[in-house]
């Protein structure tokens, strides 16, 4: 019977299949194996018995199901992998473990994943920019209402808003590539991190094991990986997950039917909106996608809780740790995914867009038309309560801040008809947006192509 939702309804295969109960499993597997070809290449482990125990070290030779069957006796899940190890290693099944501690594997299994994981996100973060900048690029000049405290307030580029989205990625991928070493380290010095267990050569045995598996090797622990690395991974995780919500809400927002100027792809032959309002185009990824974001931020703080272990360690976190970390990545995957999905579709309505300017009444033009007296020889505290009591006007009256500002001598007298329809043009008010635009296109294809 499937409880979570992650069974049934969320996540993409390639992503839980890594923290599947099987990933984990051949991943623990890989780990132990690791171990006893280190010993062969030290020469504890003959070659032959490191040749049987590599062939057994199969998830379809020593299953997660006899692990399971044997732990539900023994009550310890890595000491039921070892003795379904050696009971199909036969004679080679005395240097399965041999000098570890089950954090040995069990941390270095998950740095195992965390790194899978990693490849993943960086592919899926790649993709997501790539098509942020194909936007960036198309709506570059795209001119629409810049709002803020939710009203209007004065032209920009849809460009610019997606080169800001384009940005914040480019940032989230470096935040990753450079803290990937920190977070896929894994450890092999024991039950309390002295080595003891190991012997005299336990740096150099950890060091082969941690090299072959392509992990990174920690300066020192205790009995467990260090904590504040799953944190940075969590937290990282976390970020992402706000500046995806950060970019669906806008969407959702610039969805309102008051609104209107931008959509998510609808397929009007099959698609339902509504099961009682047949007219409703919901932007339902969007909001799928941004719902989710909320539980992956939500891991950060038992992430952090999971840090605050006993001495050496204790067990407080593993049960913790099996939410935290696979739910983290298998959800923020699927709504990277699903961002993905929707910028790739969006419908973007210049018309609208155009029209939203033109419904303010010139009004977004204020600040415009202030400077441009200011260029002029007027104060600029002056300039300012000129357009304010002229907006003002506007406001009370119901017409065009253009019209205002031609009937009122301090502005008439300085701009004629054609100077005012030149101001009130908001293509003449968009600054340096497009070299802006082109200048994060730039930094971003560069980073996706390192």
């Amino acid at each position: 019977m499937s409880v979570s939702p992650l069974d049934y309804r969320y996540g993409r295969d390639e992503a839980k299949a890594i923290w599947s109960r099987e990933g984990r499993h051949s991943r623990q597997l890989e780990v132990e194996r690791a171990l006893v070809w280190a010993h062969c290449k030290m020469g504890r482990v003959s070659a032959e018995h490191y040749d049987m125990v590599a062939d057994i070290s199969d998830p379809g030779i020593v299953t997660a199901d006899r692990v399971e069957e044997i732990e539900a006796e023994t009550k310890h899940d890595i000491m039921a992998l070892t003795k379904a190890m050696a009971e199909a290693a036969g004679e080679a099944g005395w240097c399965i473990h041999l000098g570890a501690t089950s954090n040995d594997i069990v941390d270095s299994a998950v740095a195992l994943q965390i790194k899978d994981s990693v490849e993943i996100q960086i592919t899926s973060l790649k993709g997501l920019i790539t098509t942020l900048c194909d936007m960036a690029e198309r709506e570059r000049d795209t001119i629409m209402i810049g709002r803020t405290h939710g009203q209007a307030a004065v032209p920009i580029t849809f460009g610019l808003k997606v080169a800001v989205w384009v940005d914040e990625f480019r940032r989230h991928l470096e935040r990753l590539v450079s803290m990937r070493p920190r977070i896929t380290a894994g450890k092999f010095l024991g039950a309390v991190g002295t080595g003891a267990a190991q012997g005299d050569n336990a740096l150099e045995l950890q060091g082969l094991i941690l090299q072959e598996l392509g992990l990174e090797i920690p300066v020192a622990t205790t009995q467990v990986v260090g904590r504040d690395r799953y944190i940075e991974w969590v937290g990282w995780m976390a970020n992402v997950s706000t500046s995806i919500e950060k970019v669906l809400q806008e969407v959702r927002n610039l969805q309102r039917s008051e609104i209107a100027e931008v959509a998510e792809a609808f397929d009007v032959e099959k698609q339902v909106g509504s099961s009682t309002m047949a007219h409703k185009r919901n932007p339902i990824t969007a909001e799928n996608a941004c719902g989710l974001a909320r539980i992956v931020r939500s891991m950060i703080i038992p992430s952090y809780e999971n840090a605050l272990l006993w001495h050496e360690r204790d067990l407080a976190n593993s049960s913790s740790e099996r939410f935290t970390l696979s739910h983290s990545m298998i959800l923020l995957d699927d709504i990277i995914s699903k961002c993905d999905r929707v910028m790739s579709r969006l419908v973007v309505d210049r018309d609208r867009m155009l029209q939203n300017i033109e419904s303010q009444n010139g009004l977004v033009m204020a600040e415009k038309i202030m400077l441009a007296l200011v260029d002029n020889g007027m104060p600029r505290d002056e300039a300012h309560e000129v357009l304010r009591s002229s907006s003002m006007n506007a406001l009370d009256t119901g017409r065009n801040l253009k019209v205002v500002c031609s009937e009122d001598s301090r502005i008439s007298d300085v701009f004629d008809g054609s100077e005012l329809d030149r101001l009130f043009s908001p293509s003449s008010h968009l600054g340096v947006s497009g070299e802006i635009v082109d200048n994060a296109i730039s930094i971003a294809r560069k980073a996706i192509d390192q």
